[in-house]
């Protein structure tokens, strides 16, 4: 049943994300936070989603700001230890509730059309980069601060997917040599992740074929409604009603 839960989330992580380039973390980790541990959580989903933005690289590199991207991974790195040692000495239901509430956080400022409205410079990237190290360690989610300060620039679009994808592989890495440094690597946590990879890729090459770029804005708002009910669903709140 519990394999059954976590087949079902990486398929619909990659059918959202495959029609609206991101949401995989966001859908699949408050689902596995009920079945693995926290580290455990992390790493399969690492290992799930780690192969799929390999060839797209090189085209990232080419179109990222590079001094940007330096800023954001080098305090990225250094924070992420931080949220990793929270992690290791935290009760394993205080993941669950940081993964919930960040998650529902950083859609709450996407409807409300929250921006970042300082200046765009090392301190404003120091800052993303240092709060999604942070995030990425505790929770397993460094993305969220870096989407925020992204949807805020003039950068083109394709700078800024290459930004994205570029520090989101950069924090898989990281938090992959973070987790085993702390002894924390369960290789059978990545066994589960490997095999999520197939139903994850499949149900994401499908939400490519349904994407409609006329249709972007509906995209968007049907992934938000899939993320936000599995946050919510993920939410400790409901553990009583469960076992009832």
């Amino acid at each position: 049943m519990e394999l059954i839960a976590l087949g079902a989330a990486a398929a619909l992580a990659g059918l959202v994300r495959g029609f609206s380039g991101f949401g995989t973390a966001m859908i699949f980790l408050p689902v596995a936070g009920r079945v693995l541990g926290p580290f455990e959580a992390i790493v399969a989903l690492i290992v799930m989603d780690i192969i799929g933005p390999i060839p797209l690289i090189p085209r990232a590199w080419r179109d990222a700001d590079k001094r940007a991207l330096g800023w954001l991974v080098g305090a990225m790195c250094l924070t992420l230890p931080i949220g990793l040692a929270v992690l290791s000495v935290a009760p394993e239901v205080l993941f669950r509730w940081l993964v919930s509430l960040v998650i529902l956080t950083l859609l709450l400022a996407l409807v409300l059309g929250l921006r970042f409205r300082g200046h765009y410079g090392p301190r404003a990237w120091s800052i993303a980069g240092g709060t999604g190290g942070v995030l990425g360690g505790v929770a397993g989610l460094p993305g969220p601060p870096i989407i925020l300060l992204h949807m805020a620039t003039d950068q083109p679009a394709r700078v800024v997917r290459g930004n994205m994808m570029l520090y989101l592989v950069a924090a898989d890495l990281a938090m992959l040599a973070g987790i085993a440094g702390f002894g924390a690597f369960d290789p059978q946590a990545a066994v589960v992740g490997a095999g999520l990879i197939v139903p994850y890729a499949l149900a994401g090459l499908i939400g490519q074929r349904m994407f409609d770029p006329g249709r972007e804005a509906l995209y968007a708002r049907v992934a938000y409604v899939i993320i936000g009910v599995a946050a919510i669903q993920g939410l400790p709140l409901w553990d009583g009603f469960v076992g009832a």
